[in-house]
């Protein structure tokens, strides 16, 4: 009558524990998310599918060099495949535990069976060989819910190593062209030291023949030494975009000495920047399928603290050779925390707490993702404005500095005209470069936050 009562119980419980496995919610911004970006159709921007490596739209081969050996040596990014094996090991490990679990043992000793004399002086050995198998019967779905848990977890790992992958290639191609605009801006300086050291040698030889006065001397020489004090920092600036790449290629600093970088401007892309759709962008970016992933293995722990209100049912067998006999025994073991299920409840309602800040974060990652990509491509349209209004000046403060000089050679002003001129047109100059760099570095953050458009080469771990 007990057992009988004993596995009715069993049963009931098997009948209300159907329908424990939980569905995955979604965020509550998914449905909006699927529209195009509010600037898509802005100038310089097409609604059409990134390339699978978006930094070779900049068609530079030295640069795609750097990001290879980036891709193959940087030390952050093998800690995330490193951290990407242990998760797919613990897969492994959950998937286990669902086998059933044998172990052999065995042993040798005096026969101690025969309690009387012996009439042999010879002692008997008693020699013993047995095998326990156990089973767990995942009635309830915990050690399958545990799997579905570690899939989940090994998935967002997955995840984080695409993650480090556009992080790499973005700070390899922020550091390239960061290399390259202190490059230009050194040249564009230099050429002006050179236009103010020629100019000082006609003051001063003005100055011998009593045309100008000191002033215009003194001037000339500040002027001169103004332009000269940042040829310094420039180098530095320099310096340190190479020093990030040999970082970002496992190198260290001094491996440097050696590198000879060919460019001598900021690299530019020459076609509409493919962005794609709000769709597509919650497909690729690394960061959503992470939270989304999350989500997953929150609900899945929800149900292994679910099933722990219910019986664990396992089955054990025993084989064995003992003292010359055969012996094997078939065990069912049932194992119930009741009636205190307190502290499951407990475990239930964390497992539950859990889920939900998972499923909150996923939704905040969604709309932090939207407003990245947003934002990039609001600064890129007003980038572009200012270049075009640059450009213009720029082209005005040439002729400028040209009008300056032929009025000097006229005597109808002073070399204080030109210098000012010169002066205006390498301010400006200097801006339309620097918006060249702020254009190139908006376009790869745009790249970053649309998800890179990455897709591995055959044979990198995926």
């Amino acid at each position: 009558m007990i057992r009988t009562s004993l596995f009715s119980l069993v049963a009931f419980t098997s009948l209300t524990a159907c329908g424990t496995i939980s569905e995955v919610r979604t965020p509550s911004s998914l449905p909006a998310a699927q529209m195009e970006f509010i600037e898509a159709h802005a100038p310089g921007v097409v609604a059409t599918a990134l390339p699978a490596q978006w930094w070779h739209l900049f068609d530079d081969t030295e640069l795609d060099a750097h990001v290879e050996r980036a891709l193959a040596a940087n030390a952050d990014l093998h800690i995330a495949i490193a951290n990407l094996e242990t998760a797919r090991a613990m897969v492994r490990q959950a998937d286990a535990v669902r086998l059933p679990a044998t172990v052999i043992e065995s042993g040798a000793g005096p026969d101690r069976a025969d309690k009387q004399p012996s009439t042999s002086s010879i002692p008997k050995t008693s020699y013993e060989l047995g095998a326990t198998v156990a089973y767990e019967i995942d009635l309830f779905g915990r050690l399958s819910s545990g799997v579905r848990a570690a899939r989940a977890d090994a998935t967002a790992s997955a995840a984080l190593v695409d993650a480090a992958r556009i992080a790499v290639v973005g700070d390899t191609v922020a550091a390239y062209v960061d290399y390259c605009g202190a490059v230009q801006t050194r040249a564009l300086t230099e050429s002006l030291v050179r236009a103010h050291e020629h100019s000082l040698q006609l003051i001063d030889q003005q100055f011998q023949e009593g045309e100008v006065s000191p002033l215009e001397v003194a001037q000339a020489q500040t002027t001169l030494k103004r332009a000269k004090a940042n040829l310094a920092p420039l180098e530095a600036d320099r310096r340190r975009a190479l020093f990030r790449l040999a970082t970002l290629e496992g190198l260290p600093p001094s491996a440097t000495d050696g590198w000879h970088l060919s460019c001598h401007s900021i690299p530019k892309i020459e076609v509409p920047l493919p962005v794609g759709d709000g769709a597509t962008l919650l497909a690729r970016r690394p960061d959503i399928r992470e939270a989304e992933q999350r989500v997953i293995a929150a609900t899945a722990r929800i149900d292994v603290a679910h099933a722990d209100l219910y019986p664990k049912i396992s089955l054990g067998s025993s084989l064995g050779l003992i003292a010359g006999r055969f012996d094997a025994i078939l065990t069912p073991l049932i194992t119930w925390s009741f009636p205190n299920r307190s502290a499951i409840r407990a475990r239930i309602a964390a497992a539950k707490g859990q889920e939900a800040a998972a499923l909150a974060t996923w939704d905040a990652v969604i709309l932090r993702a939207l407003r990245e990509v947003e934002t990039a491509l609001a600064d890129y349209r007003a980038e572009q404005v200012r270049r075009a209004e640059l450009m213009s000046a720029l082209i005005e403060s040439e002729k400028a500095v040209r009008r300056a000089q032929a009025r000097f050679r006229l005597g109808a002003d002073s070399y204080l005209l030109v210098l000012d001129a010169e002066r205006t047109r390498t301010d400006i100059a200097t801006l339309n470069t620097a918006s060249d760099l702020q254009i190139a570095q908006i376009q790869i953050a745009l790249f970053r936050a649309l998800g890179g458009g990455w897709k591995p080469p055959s044979g990198q771990v995926k």
